[in-house]
Order: structure tokens, then sequence, then C-alpha cells
């Protein structure tokens, strides 16, 4: 037989203390959540929006974080870490005051002249051994022809690393040094004598020379003296021909001892080195 009973009647309740004794000790164990710990942006990643959310829970107060005190900072003892000062005085030097003195000091390892209407720099610190590979032979006629010595034997050695550099600098200041010391008719000699090969000038450093020349200084050279010339000379002179007038090659003389030179010029204040003299 069946007896009606009511469920809630029977249902003991809830008890409101915990048991601080261990009488009841119940485990419990939780299930842990499925995370989806993928890279993509995908529902349940790491990286989906709802888990990148910062809730305002978590807005920080600044006015509210500790900061520590003057009582709680440390001084560094180590002896090994120069002070700022120091260190800044030991790293960077004072700039030194550029004098009058090293001003012109300077402006002396440069000339500027204008050639071919154009304004050039050359390096006069670079040619100085080299200065002597052209100078005045002083004048022949009524002293209005200038005698311009070029010795080749001054010129720089090709072994050179800045050799085209030097080349450079020693053009120009020949350019500018025979517009300055030719007025009006002039001749050229040119010293080919003691002259190694490895000192010779090359075919376009010759060729560039004679383009470079004012029409002026063209015009008005009378002759080209070559002094004890060697095959090497004649050849280049020979390759030369199709760049150079036919008045200009009718003007180029080869002569082959210093007695022979005297002959065709006074030699008074020509001054011919050392190295051909003997």
């Amino acid at each position: 037989m069946d007896i009606p009973f009511d469920a809630a009647e029977i249902r003991p309740e809830p008890p409101n203390l915990l048991d601080l004794n261990g009488s009841h000790a119940r485990k419990i164990k939780l299930t842990a959540p499925n995370i989806n710990l993928s890279l993509d942006h995908s529902e349940g990643s790491i990286l989906s929006d709802d888990n990148l959310d910062t809730p305002d829970e978590l807005d920080i107060n600044v006015d509210d974080l500790d900061t520590p005190d003057e009582a709680d900072s440390f001084d560094y003892t180590g002896n090994d870490r120069p002070a700022l000062g120091h260190s800044l005085q030991g790293d960077f030097e004072s700039i030194q005051e550029y004098s009058a003195e090293e001003e012109r000091a300077d402006n002396k390892l440069w000339r500027t002249v204008i050639i071919g209407d154009q304004e050039q720099r050359i390096d006069m610190k670079v040619i100085e051994p080299y200065k002597k590979v052209i100078s005045h032979g002083g004048y022949y006629g009524e002293d209005v022809n200038a005698i311009i010595v070029f010795a080749a034997c001054f010129l720089p050695d090709s072994s050179r690393a800045d050799y085209n550099y030097v080349m450079e600098n020693l053009f120009l200041y020949v350019i500018s040094t025979l517009e300055l010391m030719v007025a009006e008719d002039y001749m050229i000699v040119y010293l080919n004598g003691a002259t190694p090969r490895r000192k010779m000038p090359g075919l376009g450093w010759m060729k560039k020379c004679y383009q470079m020349i004012d029409r002026r200084l063209r015009k008005n050279l009378k002759s080209f003296i070559i002094v004890h010339p060697s095959w090497f000379i004649r050849t280049i002179l020979a390759v030369t021909r199709p760049f150079i007038s036919s008045k200009f090659s009718s003007k180029i003389k080869y002569v082959s001892s210093l007695a022979e030179l005297r002959e065709l010029i006074p030699m008074e204040h020509v001054q011919i080195p050392e190295s051909i003299i003997k």
C-alpha cells in the first residue's frame, strides 16, 4: 500500500555551520573549463576579443600606489663607476679655437685658381715635393720671350697609392703656373733625361695638359724642345699627333745633349737637375 508523503517534509535542512572538526570532511572536485590555446582569434582562444578585453575593475589608480620614500632608497657604493661629470669630461674634449695663424697656415695648403673660366682648388701640400717640375728659365730674344723648363725627373712615382690625385693637382699647378709665367711669346724646354719609365706621365695626362692650355698660350708657344728624348716619349708624341694641330707638331724639336741645348737658348737661368747633369 502506497502511503503519500510530502518530500519537502522529510528533506534534511542544510547545515548553517561549517564542520571544523573534520568529522564530515568532503573533497570537492572542480572541473576546469575548456580553454583553447590556439593563437587565432576564434571563439574561446586566448587571443579572442572576449579574453583581450580589460574589465573596468582592473583599472589602476596611480594615486593609490605606494611609492618609496627617500629613506627607502639606497646609495650606490661601488667604486668602479665614475661620476657623470667626470665621464663627460673624459669622453668629450673641448673644441679648440681656430686661431688666425692656423687659418693663414691652412690657406697656404690650398690655392684657388681660374682655369678655363672655372674655379679650381689645388692641394699645395700634396704637390710640395713635386713643385720643381716646372720652373722659369729666364728669357731669350729681346728679353720678352720666356723660357719654361719642365723637368720630368721631378714627377711622382706611379707606384704611389694616391698617384692619380697627385697628378690631378700637379696638372692644375702646372697650367696655372704657366699662365702666370707667360706674358708674351715663350718656349718650353722638356727635360726628359734621368726619368725612369715609372715616372713618365701617361698619354691621357699629356693630352689633357694640351687641351687645357689656353688658346693664347697655344698661339704664343714658339717651340717645344725635348732634351734627351727616349723611344717612349717619341712614341707618345707619335700617338698624340691626331689630337694636336699640325702647327703644334711643327714646333717640336729634339735635342740629344745639353751642349746642343746651349746652342739654341741662353742657359744662365735654366735650372738643370743634378741627376741630368751626371
